[in-house]
Protein backbone atom coordinates (compact mmCIF):
# COMPACT_ATOMS: atom_id res chain seq x y z
CA UNK A 1 0.00 0.00 0.00
CA UNK A 2 2.66 2.32 0.54
CA UNK A 3 3.87 1.32 -2.88
CA UNK A 4 0.12 2.51 -4.26
CA UNK A 5 0.24 5.97 -2.11
CA UNK A 6 4.17 7.12 -3.23
CA UNK A 7 2.97 6.46 -6.99
CA UNK A 8 0.10 8.09 -6.50
CA UNK A 9 2.02 11.56 -5.12
CA UNK A 10 4.47 10.85 -8.04
CA UNK A 11 1.72 11.28 -10.68
CA UNK A 12 0.16 14.00 -8.91
CA UNK A 13 3.42 15.97 -8.75
CA UNK A 14 4.09 15.29 -12.53
CA UNK A 15 0.52 16.34 -12.59
CA UNK A 16 0.90 19.84 -10.84
CA UNK A 17 4.12 20.57 -12.80
CA UNK A 18 2.96 19.62 -16.06
CA UNK A 19 0.12 22.43 -15.03
CA UNK A 20 2.15 24.86 -13.68
CA UNK A 21 4.63 24.97 -17.02
CA UNK A 22 1.73 24.86 -19.15
CA UNK A 23 -0.02 28.21 -17.25
CA UNK A 24 3.81 29.69 -17.43
CA UNK A 25 4.40 29.12 -20.97
CA UNK A 26 0.59 30.35 -21.64
CA UNK A 27 1.18 33.86 -19.54
CA UNK A 28 4.22 34.12 -21.63
CA UNK A 29 3.08 34.08 -24.86
CA UNK A 30 0.25 36.70 -24.07
CA UNK A 31 3.04 38.57 -22.29
CA UNK A 32 4.60 38.58 -25.74
CA UNK A 33 1.97 39.08 -27.76
CA UNK A 34 0.41 42.10 -25.63
CA UNK A 35 4.00 43.85 -25.89
CA UNK A 36 4.35 43.22 -29.66
CA UNK A 37 1.37 45.43 -30.21
CA UNK A 38 2.08 48.70 -30.83
CA UNK A 39 0.72 51.87 -32.29
CA UNK A 40 0.95 52.15 -36.32
CA UNK A 41 4.19 53.65 -37.09
CA UNK A 42 3.59 56.86 -38.83
CA UNK A 43 5.53 58.31 -42.10
CA UNK A 44 6.41 61.62 -42.35
CA UNK A 45 4.10 62.32 -45.41
CA UNK A 46 1.39 61.68 -42.87
CA UNK A 47 1.02 64.97 -41.73
CA UNK A 48 0.07 67.76 -43.61
CA UNK A 49 3.04 69.70 -45.26
CA UNK A 50 3.59 73.48 -45.21
CA UNK A 51 1.67 75.55 -48.04
CA UNK A 52 3.54 76.89 -51.23
CA UNK A 53 2.80 78.81 -53.54
CA UNK A 54 -1.16 79.10 -53.58
CA UNK A 55 -3.06 82.07 -54.56
CA UNK A 56 -6.56 82.62 -52.91
CA UNK A 57 -10.26 81.83 -55.08
CA UNK A 58 -11.97 84.55 -55.97
CA UNK A 59 -13.67 86.16 -53.18
CA UNK A 60 -17.43 86.33 -54.79
CA UNK A 61 -16.75 82.83 -55.78
CA UNK A 62 -16.07 81.92 -52.38
CA UNK A 63 -19.07 83.78 -50.84
CA UNK A 64 -21.83 81.81 -53.04
CA UNK A 65 -20.50 78.21 -51.87
CA UNK A 66 -21.17 76.54 -48.48
CA UNK A 67 -18.85 74.10 -46.70
CA UNK A 68 -20.23 70.23 -46.40
CA UNK A 69 -17.62 68.35 -44.77
CA UNK A 70 -19.07 64.82 -45.88
CA UNK A 71 -18.22 66.42 -49.60
CA UNK A 72 -15.10 66.71 -51.15
CA UNK A 73 -14.35 68.41 -54.37
CA UNK A 74 -11.35 68.45 -56.77
CA UNK A 75 -10.47 70.57 -59.71
CA UNK A 76 -7.39 69.85 -61.17
CA UNK A 77 -6.57 70.16 -65.00
CA UNK A 78 -5.70 66.64 -66.65
CA UNK A 79 -2.98 68.25 -68.75
CA UNK A 80 -0.17 70.28 -67.68
CA UNK A 81 2.66 72.11 -69.92
CA UNK A 82 6.42 72.64 -68.95
CA UNK A 83 9.79 74.08 -70.19
CA UNK A 84 12.24 71.56 -70.66
CA UNK A 85 15.12 73.92 -69.79
CA UNK A 86 13.45 75.97 -67.09
CA UNK A 87 10.84 73.60 -65.85
CA UNK A 88 8.36 76.19 -65.33
CA UNK A 89 4.88 75.47 -66.75
CA UNK A 90 0.89 75.59 -65.53
CA UNK A 91 -0.74 73.02 -63.39
CA UNK A 92 -3.98 73.87 -62.07
CA UNK A 93 -5.10 72.49 -59.18
CA UNK A 94 -8.15 74.22 -57.22
CA UNK A 95 -8.94 73.14 -53.70
CA UNK A 96 -12.66 74.39 -54.12
CA UNK A 97 -13.94 76.76 -51.28
CA UNK A 98 -16.85 74.03 -50.43
CA UNK A 99 -14.37 71.51 -49.28
CA UNK A 100 -13.39 71.43 -45.56
CA UNK A 101 -10.29 69.79 -45.78
CA UNK A 102 -6.72 70.96 -46.37
CA UNK A 103 -5.33 68.85 -48.79
CA UNK A 104 -1.42 67.78 -50.64
CA UNK A 105 -0.99 66.86 -53.94
CA UNK A 106 2.01 64.99 -55.78
CA UNK A 107 2.46 64.55 -59.22
CA UNK A 108 4.63 61.42 -60.71
CA UNK A 109 5.70 59.89 -63.63
CA UNK A 110 3.34 56.39 -63.79
CA UNK A 111 5.92 53.98 -64.82
CA UNK A 112 8.75 55.22 -62.69
CA UNK A 113 6.78 56.15 -59.66
CA UNK A 114 9.32 58.94 -59.38
CA UNK A 115 7.37 62.14 -57.62
CA UNK A 116 8.76 65.33 -59.79
CA UNK A 117 6.26 68.31 -57.73
CA UNK A 118 4.74 67.93 -54.33
CA UNK A 119 2.29 71.11 -53.71
CA UNK A 120 2.39 71.18 -49.81
CA UNK A 121 -0.58 72.38 -47.97
CA UNK A 122 -3.48 73.78 -50.42
CA UNK A 123 -6.23 74.65 -48.29
CA UNK A 124 -10.08 75.79 -49.06
CA UNK A 125 -10.54 78.34 -50.97
CA UNK A 126 -6.81 78.40 -52.87
CA UNK A 127 -5.32 77.26 -55.84
CA UNK A 128 -1.98 76.70 -57.41
CA UNK A 129 -1.62 77.60 -61.10
CA UNK A 130 2.29 78.34 -62.17
CA UNK A 131 4.79 76.02 -60.64
CA UNK A 132 8.17 75.29 -61.52
CA UNK A 133 8.69 71.36 -61.74
CA UNK A 134 11.26 69.56 -58.51
CA UNK A 135 12.86 67.48 -61.57
CA UNK A 136 13.68 68.04 -64.90
CA UNK A 137 11.86 65.98 -67.25
CA UNK A 138 13.29 65.99 -71.26
CA UNK A 139 11.12 66.73 -74.08
CA UNK A 140 7.91 64.42 -74.47
CA UNK A 141 4.61 63.34 -73.66
CA UNK A 142 4.36 61.35 -69.64
CA UNK A 143 1.83 59.76 -68.39
CA UNK A 144 1.10 60.90 -64.87
CA UNK A 145 -1.22 60.64 -61.63
CA UNK A 146 -1.95 63.15 -59.14
CA UNK A 147 -2.16 61.48 -55.61
CA UNK A 148 -4.20 63.67 -53.22
CA UNK A 149 -3.53 63.34 -49.68
CA UNK A 150 -6.80 64.56 -47.74
CA UNK A 151 -5.96 65.94 -44.23
CA UNK A 152 -7.93 67.13 -41.13
CA UNK A 153 -7.73 70.54 -40.52
CA UNK A 154 -7.28 70.55 -37.04
CA UNK A 155 -5.03 67.69 -36.25
CA UNK A 156 -2.96 67.58 -39.83
CA UNK A 157 -3.19 64.00 -39.85
CA UNK A 158 -3.86 62.42 -43.22
CA UNK A 159 -7.95 61.40 -43.63
CA UNK A 160 -7.78 59.77 -47.03
CA UNK A 161 -5.91 59.88 -50.30
CA UNK A 162 -7.49 59.76 -53.75
CA UNK A 163 -6.10 59.98 -57.39
CA UNK A 164 -6.24 61.34 -60.58
CA UNK A 165 -4.93 60.44 -64.67
CA UNK A 166 -2.90 63.33 -65.56
CA UNK A 167 -0.32 63.67 -68.99
CA UNK A 168 2.61 65.34 -68.48
CA UNK A 169 3.97 67.54 -71.77
CA UNK A 170 7.60 69.19 -71.50
CA UNK A 171 8.13 71.60 -74.44
CA UNK A 172 11.46 72.96 -75.64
Amino acid sequence: MVKKGKCQDKKNKKKILLIILFLTFLGGVTIYTLNIRHAPEIIAGDFLPDEKETQRINKKKVAKEKVDASQFTLSIYPEAIFNEKTGEGFLHIRNESSNAYPINVKIKIDNTNEIIYETGAIYPGHEITKITLEKKLKVGKYKATADVDIFNPESKKKQGTTQAEMQIIIKE
